[in-house]
């Protein structure tokens, strides 16, 4: 009788286990500027998906590579793409080279403070910025105000991006403020009215997006759905999903959904654009 009893009580704890284990759980890791975006996935995923646990968190695409890299995640994600080394270390502990996802398109958003009289600026003169040749707004028909500059730290995908891409490989100028996320340089920059920053298009809330020219004789442009389509926005770049291997089953099944008009409207929704 006490046995039986004991198997009663057992049963639904064990039971309880055995749901727990059969559960899909996918972890992903990386990207800030795309950390809104994942967490939207995941969710929307996950309702539809009940059986499946998508975890994310941010820290920044390197973080998220060298995390892949560890085995301590499923997937990163990264603002730009990965590097020759990191691809060495994928292959010398997995004999791959990693699978590359393109799952959507970015316009990197030039801020600055909504009282700001700028509106457009050239990518020279926003790398004469940010490489500290340009001190100061009357310098490119502002005020008479010290340039105050914001930037993310050098874990993130957009720092290397808009160092390789707008700053063409020159380093940062010394008095750049290096912020822990996108969010961090918005609010930095809606308190500052001398301040500029630069981020993802989803995150442009309370500031003004500069109009970016490719040069003093092009007109400037905005980030938005056209302009990324066109690829008329100088500095636009895509999003990765990042993997050791070929995806299977329930990961295989999330991508999928990421890439599918579903996924890819979520995408739009939350500030970014789809990727085909």
């Amino acid at each position: 009788m006490k046995k039986n009893l004991l198997a009663t009580i057992l049963t639904p704890v064990l039971l309880g286990a055995m749901v727990v284990n059969a559960a899909q759980v996918i972890t992903v890791k990386g990207s800030d500027t795309m950390v809104i975006l994942a967490q939207r996935w995941a969710e929307a995923y996950m309702a539809k998906h009940p059986g499946t646990t998508i975890q994310v968190t941010g820290g920044g695409s390197g973080v998220g590579l060298a995390a892949l890299v560890n085995g301590a995640t499923d997937i990163a994600t990264s603002s730009r793409p990965m590097k020759s080394s990191e691809m060495n270390q994928l292959k010398e502990r997995y004999a791959s080279l990693g699978v590359e996802v393109k799952t959507a398109k970015d316009g990197i958003t030039v801020y600055v403070s909504e009282s700001n009289p700028v509106s457009e600026l050239t990518i020279e003169q926003i790398k004469d910025i940010y490489t500290g040749k340009i001190t100061n707004w009357k310098q490119v028909g502002g005020q008479d105000s010290k340039i105050i500059m914001y930037g993310r730290e050098n874990s993130s995908g957009t720092f290397a991006y808009f160092r390789d891409n707008v700053l063409m490989g020159k380093d940062y100028a010394p008095s750049t403020q290096h912020m822990p996320g996108t969010a961090a340089v918005v609010n930095a920059v809606s308190r500052d009215k001398n301040g500029i920053g630069y981020g993802g298009a989803a995150y442009a809330k309370g500031v003004k997006e500069i109009a970016v020219k490719k040069n003093a004789g092009t007109p400037g442009i905005k980030p938005t759905a056209e302009s990324i389509k066109a690829g008329t926005y100088p500095i636009s770049r895509y999003l990765y999903l990042y993997l050791r291997s070929r995806p299977a089953g329930e990961t295989k099944a999330f991508i999928d959904w990421v890439l599918s008009a579903e996924g890819q409207a979520i995408a739009t929704k939350v500030g970014y654009f789809p990727a085909k």
